[in-house]
């Protein structure tokens, strides 16, 4: 079961089987007890970065101590803790410049508490040890390191490989674009799962999110 927990405009997921399970992504850090409340039921197994954003990372090392479990992320978004702006983003649209425009604001703003990661993950990576029938893709592009989580088959976090901000589609921000388009195409290919998004609302996979 995959839960969407709200922290603002970004999302983290829980994805539980059972009592244990996987927490995607941290927000920030006024999301804190909100997280932590929603995860008091449940074995916290492992803690997954989907990219290297402080906007999905910031909350990383206090989690990893607050549920006492490991941290698990691309090791190409590793440098990404230490300075955001190490691999520089380009935007597409005018909706798109505007987010990139409040995305570097924060990257230069906003610290991310530093923490070393316990596991680096890569394509194929299986999450069976940590309770959950899952596996990570690749989908670089919006940062070098992004990834997903395809559970079963059925479900995929994409990161911020897709977004929902204001309507589905391929990222609006990206390191490279080509790359990114060739991870959306992946995306595409896997045909019928239900996409969460890292901002917005879930929906339907589709032959083509450009």
């Amino acid at each position: 079961m995959v839960q969407r927990i709200c922290c603002g405009n970004v999302n983290c997921y829980f994805i539980s089987y059972g009592k244990t399970g996987i927490l995607v992504d941290t927000g920030r850090e006024k999301y804190r007890q909100k997280i932590l409340d929603a995860l008091k039921p449940y074995d916290v197994r492992l803690l997954v970065l989907t990219h290297g954003h402080v906007d999905h990372i910031q909350n990383a090392a206090f989690l990893s101590n607050a549920l006492d479990c490991p941290i698990a992320m691309h090791e190409a978004d590793i440098p990404l803790i230490g300075d955001n702006m190490l691999q520089p983003l380009e935007a597409r649209g005018i909706l798109g410049k505007i987010v990139l425009s409040e995305s570097i604001k924060s990257f230069r703003k906003d610290q991310i508490p530093f923490f070393t990661p316990d596991i680096s993950l890569k394509e194929g990576d299986v999450l069976e040890a940590y309770g959950i029938p899952a596996r990570i893709i690749s989908l670089p592009g919006h940062t070098r390191g992004s990834i997903g989580i395809d559970i079963m088959e059925k479900e995929l976090i994409a990161g911020d490989a897709l977004m929902n901000m204001f309507y589905p589609t391929s990222s609006m921000l990206y390191n490279d674009r080509d790359t990114m388009l060739q991870s959306t195409d992946k995306i595409s290919s896997l045909g019928e799962r239900q996409i969460y998004f890292g901002h917005g609302k879930p929906k339907k996979n589709r032959n083509m999110w450009r």
